[in-house]
């Protein structure tokens, strides 16, 4: 109980505080954050949580499949196509190179064996631009700069997964089936799409109507049976989840626009909740056993290794100068790190809890600079924060406008 009630007093303050938020580097992630570390062993001990409890696990999988399944929506077959040549580019490229570039001095500046340093340049090669909504949630961001920080992160979730379990096999000296991995990442690709193309289809038959109410439920009936499905039959569930929305909005935007305002809150508040059990992981005790060389390697990933990996991903595209830097700073690590390390940490492997530890902080690091800095980018980048945010009080005239519109 102390948890949730500890949940709903940040949220309360997170909400109040959102206006103040969007206009300043304030993050409502990094209170969470902050809150967890708080109530958590490491702070007032008020809540206890260890890493391999699975309520860790299960919360930060249906975060990140909440999270990338709304997100899928914002990526249509058409927006695919159209920016595809530089999502393409930060994939292809971007991605391997953000993978060997935190290996590198993993092995040599924390000690770790080759297999469990290229686990955990996998693991961080993944991004997460939840804790960057005000560059890709804000429809006056260039769109090609949204369109690229979305898709890229909503892809390279699934394509992390495959390496990740290489690299762990390897490091537990085992060997690692590719062929399963491989019909893992084809069956949560082919039931994100079977699954609600069907469902489209069948809702173009006229005798199933929904009340307009309850239009917003229909997207989120498909979500859940795609999130059950894939656990029942082992296929990728981030896969699945941001083919899922894509597709949906591709064959479907009337269902997916009724389900944006929803799908919006159901990210938030999971992610919100995700993040303050993450922050009670976070410990002192955890954090002191860190050599200097660990916090140099998630130093270097942050700030090093994933712009110079997506600034030469980005050569010679359409991309103004501004926005390939801005694509390059915005790598942020999230929910897809957390359930990747926390696969790690439950392995077993001679250096799980360093690799674990090293991920957590790298994680903690990504979401105080990267969720601070949204607003001050983006307005470099000539963007204005929204003008319909809450004063706190209105005016006279408002006062009065409001009086007059509820006289009968």
């Amino acid at each position: 109980m102390a948890l949730i009630l500890a949940f709903g007093v940040v949220l309360l303050i997170s909400v109040s505080l959102s206006g103040v938020a969007a206009r300043t580097i304030l993050s409502t992630a990094l209170l969470f954050l902050l809150a967890g570390a708080l109530i958590g062993q490491g702070g007032f001990g008020l809540v206890e949580i260890h890493p391999r409890d699975p309520l860790v696990t299960a919360l930060a999988d249906i975060a990140l499949f909440t999270v990338l399944f709304t997100d899928g929506q914002r990526a249509s077959l058409p927006a695919l196509r159209e920016g595809w040549r530089l999502s393409g580019r930060a994939l292809g490229l971007g991605m391997p190179l953000t993978m060997i570039g935190v290996a590198v001095p993993a092995h040599f500046l924390v000690g770790l064996d080759w297999p469990t340093a290229l686990l955990v340049g996998a693991i961080l090669s993944p991004t997460d631009p939840v804790f960057a909504a005000a560059i890709v949630g804000r429809d006056d961001v260039p769109l090609r700069l949204r369109r690229l920080l979305n898709v890229e992160s909503g892809l390279n979730d699934g394509l992390a997964l495959p390496f990740v379990l290489i690299f762990l096999a390897t490091a537990a000296h085992t060997e690692s089936d590719l062929g399963t991995v491989a019909i893992e990442l084809v069956l949560g690709l082919v039931l994100g799409i079977a699954v609600p193309a069907l469902v489209c289809l069948a809702w173009r038959l006229k005798v199933l109507t929904a009340e307009p109410r309850l239009q917003a439920l229909g997207p989120l009936a498909i979500a859940v049976m795609l999130y059950a499905g894939c656990h029942l039959t082992h296929a990728n569930p981030y896969l699945a989840a941001f083919a899922a929305g894509a597709t949906l909005a591709t064959l479907d935007k009337v269902a997916a626009e009724h389900f944006e305002p929803l799908g919006d809150l159901l990210s938030e508040i999971t992610k919100f909740a995700a993040l303050l059990v993450f922050g009670a992981l976070i410990t002192p005790d955890r954090l002191s056993h860190l050599s200097v060389g660990a916090w140099v390697v998630a130093v270097l990933a942050i700030v090093l290794v994933r712009p110079a990996a997506v600034l030469l991903s980005l050569l010679r595209t359409p991309m103004s100068g501004r926005e390939r830097s801005t694509a390059a700073w915005f790598g942020p690590k999230g929910f897809a790190s957390v359930v990747y390390g926390l696969l790690a940490l439950q392995s077993g492997i001679p250096d799980s809890e360093l690799v674990f530890d090293l991920v957590a902080v790298t994680i903690a690091l990504s979401i105080v600079l990267h969720s601070s800095t949204d607003v001050p980018i983006a307005k470099a980048l000539r963007v204005e924060p929204p003008d319909n945010l809450p004063t706190g009080h209105a005016t006279r005239d408002e006062d009065r406008q409001e009086t007059d519109r509820r006289s009968p």
